[in-house]
């Protein structure tokens, strides 16, 4: 049985309103959410795997260190009570949501959290994920429902928070199943994933991942600023010319192992726009109370210049690392200095000042 709003607002109700932390775990973007949250006025606290606590006191974003066997551990009872002594606020990230579970969060993790707890699964579960871009009409790749039925360039992937992990492009179904034994006979994927993979039209375009901010305090969608991925394996493999590319046997990986900023032509922005707009409408309709904060549209760009979105975020989204000092999207409207975290710190802070709490955390 899911957690019920009003036990977190109880939860919440107990807390320092003058004493409030920001949390989070030890990872993905933790630096500037914790830093961005110190430039607000916030004390801050980290859940950290032992010895993996080195880049936060290195950068000094944190001022109470809760040190955990494995990260895992942040869904047990006594560190939940710990950050709510510390009157904690839990700040959601890619790494959160692999570590702690999706069925832990949303039955009894029961510190209060920024944004919708809820949502957290359609962005994990494809055809959630897909009913949220549909029900908007938002363009999205075409979908195989059987892997026997391809019949172009396709895209698998795989459910959850992978960053990429176990992608791969195949032209056949021949090359499908082989490139799937290929990758269970190395242990990468188990059978429980292959009925899970997720198959979809390859779009040739360039990749932009659009990072809005949705406040509902203010009921409108903010863009925050945009990056492409370096991909491990797939990213060494093109620097190698074509002739000797055909020679490698070898499966590349699009695993993420870093981000860049990005500037996306100015007359596209309309659609960018449009499509943080549609996508806001379609949460609030299908999954109350929608997307609350950070959250990130995985694009391509094709040749009719046309904005595809092949995957979403519906928290905050790793490429934000990029603009820890403000892109050039958040300087139009905040100046410099505006990172995703010190958003999310900004948009606490006008709610304890605003009384609307509520609005925000679940």
């Amino acid at each position: 049985m899911s957690l019920e709003k009003k036990e977190i607002m109880n939860l919440l109700d107990k807390y320092d309103k003058d004493e409030i932390t920001i949390a989070t775990l030890g990872s993905h973007t933790s630096l500037h959410i914790l830093n961005g949250a110190k430039e607000e006025g916030f004390k801050t606290a980290v859940v950290c795997e032992k010895g993996r606590e080195i880049p936060y006191k290195r950068f000094n974003v944190a001022d109470e260190y809760i040190l955990v066997d494995k990260f895992s551990d942040i869904v047990n009872t006594d560190i939940q009570k710990r950050l709510q002594e510390l009157n904690s606020i839990i700040i959601p990230h890619g790494s959160f949501v692999a570590y702690a579970g999706l069925d832990e969060i949303e039955n009894d993790f029961t510190v209060p959290m920024y944004g919708n707890r809820n949502i957290l699964r359609w962005e994990a579960e494809r055809d959630l994920e897909r009913k949220l871009l549909v029900e908007e009409n938002i363009r999205i790749p075409k979908k195989y429902d059987k892997p026997e039925n391809i019949d172009r360039s396709v895209m698998v992937k795989f459910p959850g928070a992978r960053g990429g992990r176990g992608y791969f492009v195949a032209s056949s179904y021949d090359e499908f199943d082989h490139k799937i034994n290929d990758m269970k006979s190395r242990g990468w994927i188990e059978d429980e994933d292959i009925e899970k993979a997720h198959i979809e039209e390859y779009v040739a375009g360039c990749n932009y991942c659009i990072h809005y901010f949705y406040s509902p305090l203010n009921d409108e969608v903010e863009l925050m600023g945009m990056d492409s991925r370096y991909e491990s394996s797939i990213d060494g493999v093109v620097r190698i010319p074509a002739k000797d590319q055909l020679d490698i046997n070898f499966e590349p990986s699009y695993l993420i192992t870093g981000n860049h900023p990005v500037v996306m032509r100015e007359s596209l922005l309309t659609q960018v726009f449009e499509i943080g707009d549609r996508l806001v409408r379609s949460a609030n309709k299908l999954v109350a109370p929608g997307l609350n904060g950070p959250f990130c549209m995985q694009t391509l760009v094709n040749d009719e210049l046309e904005v595809i979105v092949f995957e979403i975020s519906a928290r905050i989204d790793g490429g934000t690392n990029s603009f820890m000092d403000g892109s050039p999207y958040s300087y139009l409207r905040y100046g410099s200095g505006m990172s995703m975290g010190r958003r999310i710190a900004l948009e606490i802070k006008a709610a304890i000042e605003k009384g609307e709490l509520n609005k925000i955390i679940t």
